[in-house]
């Protein structure tokens, strides 16, 4: 791929968020050198780069040196319950479920017997009902179960990872939010995880808070992501990217699609920048 002429700050006030898996991330569990080699030229020049993730802290910090990323602004972690500075070492907001969570979980797998999910606390992830989905889940992103009973798990949560098929999974969300939705979120970030988080903790409203921490312009601010809980980032977007392999709500939301994960998608975004900017 070859740049444009390099102008020293011509990104400057830029604002790049990205989703990883899928998107980042691509099908061979990897971040292309291309993708990498498009990011610092990025952040070279200026832009503001990030990661807008479902991952949570333990789950996405092993990725950082696995795959050499590189950022320059905070990340968006556990599919918009936590704002990480890596920079600091610090959370600079970090949300969590309510406290009857348990009892919410009690009920809904009363209800729906075959649901498994993940439940985060702290940096340990417990367990109800593992299922393939939750083996392959956690087999990817590289965390280790803790099987308990759900009333004996340790709280607070900062997410819960609901795993299913996807039917299963739509009849779940319906009855979740007719319930409890007015203090909770809860939406799909692939056909088998169904992420739930505290109400208005989603990635949209983080991205907003960390453009807001950086004094971006709205028209400045750019977002990339796969599936249907990148959406309300999206939304954000001066232009909405996603790549080919992108869910069919994505699709049908408008976003503009670029090439596939496997292509290098990010890479081409940050193209699209530099003939802009």
């Amino acid at each position: 791929m070859k740049w444009g002429l390099m102008f020293v700050g011509k990104f400057d006030g830029v604002l790049f968020f990205a989703d990883y898996d899928d998107t980042l991330y691509n099908s061979a569990h990897t971040v292309s050198p291309e993708n990498l080699t498009a990011i610092r030229y990025f952040m070279d020049n200026g832009g503001y780069f990030s990661i807008a993730t479902g991952r949570a802290h333990r789950t996405f910090t092993p990725q950082i040196e696995q795959e050499g990323l590189v950022f320059n602004a905070p990340v968006v972690l556990s599919n918009g319950a936590a704002i990480y500075d890596y920079s600091s070492g610090r959370y600079l907001l970090d949300s969590q479920l309510p406290p009857d969570a348990p009892d919410i979980l009690t009920q809904l797998c009363g209800k729906f017997p075959a649901l498994g999910f993940e439940a985060y606390h702290g940096e340990d992830i417990y367990v109800h009902n593992p299922n393939r989905i939750t083996r392959e889940h956690l087999a990817k992103v590289g965390g280790t179960q803790i099987l308990k009973p759900i009333l004996e798990m340790p709280t607070p949560w900062s997410k819960v990872i609901l795993q299913q098929d996807q039917l299963y999974l739509e009849e779940v969300r319906d009855y979740f939010l007719a319930r409890w939705g007015d203090h909770c979120e809860a939406i799909f970030s692939n056909r088998y995880l169904l992420e739930v988080t505290a109400k208005g903790c989603n990635k949209g409203a983080m991205v907003e808070k960390v453009a807001g921490l950086l004094y971006v312009r709205r028209e400045n601010l750019y977002c990339m992501g796969d599936n249907e809980n990148d959406i309300p980032m999206l939304a954000l977007s001066a232009i909405p990217f996603a790549p080919a392999n992108c869910s069919q709500p994505v699709k049908d939301w408008g976003a503009r699609i670029l090439n596939h994960c496997d292509g290098h998608a990010v890479a081409q975004a940050i193209q699209i920048l530099d003939s802009i900017y």
